[in-house]
């Protein structure tokens, strides 16, 4: 330690004091490991923070009754034909309807399988000039930005995996026959909603409720940190 500032202060001499006080910091930083963060540094390190958030949330939200039994991200019969559901259970389908709620979260946690690989694709292709904003917002900062960015991409890639998903548990199958059920009781207004666009639309917006909480972690909890470049970029912001 005593060569390296002996050399040290043979390199400063004729500097001006200001230049011998950004070299001492800058020395300071080198000794401690503490280098400031670059903005490439920061884009990658919040890539792999969503990478971890969305691999972690599709792998839960996957999981039989990873929908159902969440009652943050559950589907429930769609609102907007709230009157189908409430006429049906009144004639006694309970036993018809229900099925059809747990249908409908199975084909969301059915396409929640496929999901990965398209969200991660999108998350690489992010570009890092907001970085710095996104590193000092909101808790869910990054997962509204991939939100915001994303979205139309996503949900048109979405879209056809989760009418797969649907036909694959008979959810689309269970959601046609209450319909035409309900259209057949005289007197009431026929519907005919776009289950897809329903699922769809929710699938996604449970998927981004599990990757803002996995993001909330590991902006608050640094054991949550489980690379180099994850403890540096977040833990710049504790």
């Amino acid at each position: 330690m005593r060569k390296i500032i002996w050399a040290f202060s043979i390199v400063l001499a004729g500097c001006t004091s200001a230049q011998i006080n950004q070299a001492i910091s800058d020395v300071n930083k080198t000794l401690s490991g503490d280098q400031p963060l670059t903005t490439l540094e920061v884009g990658d390190g919040l890539k792999e923070a969503l990478v971890k958030g969305i691999t972690i949330g599709a792998d839960l939200a996957s999981q039989t009754d990873g929908y159902l039994k969440n009652p943050q991200i559950r589907i429930p019969f769609p609102p907007d034909v709230k009157k189908v559901e409430d006429r049906l259970r009144q004639i006694g389908l309970n036993n018809e309807v229900d099925k059809f709620i747990v249908t409908l979260n199975r084909g969301a946690e059915d396409a929640a399988k496929e999901a990965k690989p398209i969200f991660i694709t999108a998350i690489k292709s992010l570009t890092i000039q907001d970085a710095w904003g996104i590193l000092k917002g909101q808790p869910d900062a990054a997962t509204q930005y991939l939100k915001r960015t994303t979205s139309p991409q996503l949900k048109e890639k979405f879209k056809p995996v989760i009418q797969s998903s649907l036909d694959r548990v008979s959810a689309t199958k269970y959601y046609s026959d209450l319909v035409n059920t309900y259209n057949k009781i005289p007197l009431v207004e026929k519907v005919n909603p776009d289950l897809n666009e329903y699922a769809t639309n929710l699938a996604m917006q449970g998927l981004f409720t599990m990757i803002a909480s996995e993001e909330k972690k590991i902006r608050e909890n640094p054991m949550e940190r489980t690379t180099d470049l994850l403890k540096k970029v977040f833990s710049s912001q504790n």
